[in-house]
């Protein structure tokens, strides 16, 4: 039931003023803090008037920017409804988190938290009152450049984060400090064929609530506001204008009754599609569908010629919308200070201060990765004799794609971080990106020479990853690989440090590296954080979202994959038996597998004990894992629990994750720690697609990783 004040403001608002309502324009038609009309604009059936009446706005932030904007436009709006904001603040507005996959690598859900309110106060203090975040859509193909603003491959994982970024953005009251969250994308996006953007989307609807559902389930339970349409098809239509998608199971099964964005300009491109034959006809599928707001169509602007002549049912979903709309411009506040208490002086004292730009380095310390560590290479003294090579060891470029107000130009580098640790660090560039210049290349080899280990910075530019940046090809540049090729020669101890937003593979790095660490985009305090764990004052912790693949041509690879008739057994009868489901010129197996992450200190899993090993469908399973810590630095690791069931109706997984655990233990010690496991965590999607928990035979495995575990069995009574 809407509020008393919606319910007024509805019964006074002519049907233009309510279609007005379902319009989201660009910055564009907003400049020098007021309305405007201008060029191909014009053809949008848009008038001055009507700009007046439209409900959202998106891409515009600044105190000072949007004061201007909001009075000018309740100067001119007849009932005074306030305007809305909206923004892509992905991971940070102007401190600049860890890409959400790095996020997603610190295995830490109060991480997620901290960034998402960080991102919240500084965006809100700017301005803005929805951010288009987070993005939640399962991903397993690095092929894809958005894999940079999912947490990965895993359902649970995925679940988890989603719930704290949701959390994080709104609080507990969406009080001025905090911005509403817009879950996207609804849904699927990231299963697109061949990992081309954009494309199709073909899965069958058991594998989506199986798999790719229960993030999206997580974000709307954490009274997620909003949610946008994603721009792939599924179940064979185009989700913008999926009324089972949308309104059967996202409305009706996962109970969301917050506002339904279409992504930009998602309702004209149903005439691509082929479902809609003009943009008049793609309006009406969308909103049967229940989209309520589009984004940069002009769709729904078709209303506005025949605004007094739509037929009943149209005007009522008309109705249905702009009570969502302004539902939510009463959550936010908007009807009792349109401004939400931003002026100039909060925005310049709570943008990039201290305490946030310190969240954000401990968020990179938390994400980065180290693969590889062989002869413990790693950490390095301050005083080494230690040559910086490559072509990201000098540029601000770790922010990553989706940094919207971050400013590259204004980010330390690598070199400026590591050379204020260590005196004697030597710096050559060596080659671009993707570009060689034999000179330079000699220069570098010639510098790294000298010194008695070498660290090379490689990587792609944060315009390789995100919307619009598929890959055929995830290895380094050929003239990256040239270069460590060179530098492998010297016979010195090498040190590859990666910048990606997306998984790669690194076979040939690994190969010709003695360490591996990858930082994914760090964010604002990236560099710091990098100095700090090749040095060794932050012990690493990160953990694998995503499966790196040993080549290309064995994606999409994830842990928690199907068993088939003819599985392999990891044994050597595999070379002998040629029908079996393998690859016959490579591995089966991934490079690093999902969860993987080693430390400086010898953490490893001594026991686990199931409390009991008989439990029921209401109960808890409650283990028991002692861990040793064999060195003499403290450590953070990760507890990763996974579950296979035995028998099922539908196929299993070979294992599945259901809980995890960032914990510490110090130095030279063995500590207990309990896990308690929600028996509903165990369910399955069964053939009627509905989800419960079997009673039968399970195995739990429990390790630091998903392919090195101990395995002990239970029973689901």
């Amino acid at each position: 039931m809407s509020s008393q004040k919606v319910q007024n403001i509805m019964q006074q608002m002519t049907i233009e003023e309510k279609i007005g309502q379902l319009i989201q324009l660009s910055a564009d038609f907003f400049q020098d803090g007021q309305a405007v009309i201008t060029g191909p604009m014009k053809s949008s059936n848009l008038t001055l008037d009507t700009v007046y009446t439209v409900g959202s706005v998106l891409g515009i932030s600044g105190a000072k920017k949007v004061r201007q904007i909001q009075h000018d436009y309740l100067k001119n709006s007849r009932l005074k409804v306030p305007l809305l904001f909206m923004a892509d603040v992905v991971h940070g507005y102007q401190t600049i988190f860890p890409i959400p996959l790095a996020l997603g690598a610190s295995f830490n859900p109060e991480t997620m938290k901290i960034a998402s309110q960080v991102a919240a106060q500084e965006s809100a203090a700017g301005g803005v009152h929805v951010t288009f975040a987070p993005m939640v859509d399962l991903v397993r193909d690095p092929r894809w450049g958005r894999v940079m603003e999912s947490t990965g491959e895993d359902p649970y994982l995925n679940s988890v984060m989603a719930d704290a970024s949701v959390r994080g953005f709104q609080g507990t009251d969406l009080d001025g400090q905090h911005v509403a969250a817009c879950v996207k994308h609804f849904a699927a996006y990231g299963a697109p064929e061949a990992g081309r953007e954009y494309n199709t989307v073909d899965i069958s609807e058991w594998r989506f609530k199986e798999q790719y559902l229960p993030a999206y389930q997580a974000a709307v339970d954490a009274q997620a506001l909003l949610v946008m349409t994603s721009f792939n098809t599924l179940f064979g239509v185009p989700a913008t204008a999926n009324q089972h998608l949308m309104r059967d199971i996202l409305r009706n099964e996962l109970k969301f009754d917050g506002v339904l964005i279409s992504d930009w300009d998602a309702i004209a491109e149903l005439i691509n599609h082929s479902v809609a034959g003009d943009l008049e006809t793609a309006a009406d599928l969308a909103l049967k569908a229940g989209v309520d707001i589009d984004m940069m169509a002009f769709a729904y602007s078709k209303y506005l010629k025949k605004a007094a002549s739509l037929d009943q049912t149209t005007a009522d979903l008309i109705d249905e919308s702009v009570t969502r709309i302004l539902e939510l411009k009463d959550k936010l506040g908007l009807f009792d200070d349109p401004y939400r208490g931003i002026t100039e002086e909060r925005e310049q004292s709570e943008i990039k201060t201290s305490a946030n730009l310190t969240a954000a380095q401990t968020a990179a310390e938390e994400s980065i990765v180290l693969l590889k560590n062989q002869r413990q290479t790693l950490p390095l003294a301050a005083d080494t004799q230690a040559a910086l090579i490559g072509p990201v060891a000098e540029t601000g470029d770790l922010l990553g794609s989706w940094s919207w107000q971050g400013k590259a130009s204004e980010t330390e580098s690598i070199q400026s971080a590591l050379g204020a640790e260590m005196p004697n660090l030597k710096v050559a560039t060596g080659v671009a990106y993707r570009s060689l210049n034999q000179k330079e290349l000699a220069a570098a080899v010639t510098v790294a020479r000298q010194q008695d280990v070498i660290i090379v910075a490689l990587g792609l530019p944060s315009s390789e990853s995100g919307e619009a940046t598929s890959l055929t090809n995830i290895k380094l540049p050929d003239e990256q690989l040239m270069l460590l090729r060179k530098l492998a020669q010297l016979n010195k101890p090498i040190i590859s440090l990666i910048i990606s937003g997306r998984p790669m593979d690194l076979s040939e790095v690994d190969a010709l590296s003695d360490a591996v660490v990858f930082a994914w985009f760090p964010g604002s305090r990236g560099a710091k954080a990098i100095s700090n764990i090749l040095l060794g004052k932050v012990n690493p912790s990160g953990k694998l979202p995503m499966t790196f693949p040993r080549s290309v041509g064995q994606v999409p690879i994830y842990y928690n994959h199907y068993r088939t008739g003819r599985p392999i057994t990891n044994t050597p009868e595999d070379d002998e038996n040629k029908y079996q489901s393998k690859y016959t010129d490579q591995k089966n197996s991934p490079l690093y597998p999902f969860g993987f992450g080693l430390s400086y200190a010898e953490i490893k899993v001594k026991d686990v004990e199931i409390v009991a090993d008989q439990i029921t469908t209401d109960g808890k399973l409650q283990v028991n894992v002692t861990l040793v810590n064999q060195s003499s630095r403290q450590g953070k690791t990760v507890i990763e629990a996974y579950v296979h069931q035995h028998v099922s109706e539908t196929v299993r997984p070979v294992k599945s994750l259901v809980d995890f655990d960032k914990v510490t233990i110090t130095a030279n010690s063995s500590q207990k720690f309990r896990i308690s496991i929600p028996c509903e965590r165990f369910a399955a999607v069964h053939t009627n697609l509905e989800k419960y928990v079997d009673a039968g035979q399970y195995t739990l495995m429990v390790g630091l990783d998903s392919e090195n575990v101990v395995a002990v069995p239970f029973v689901i009574k």
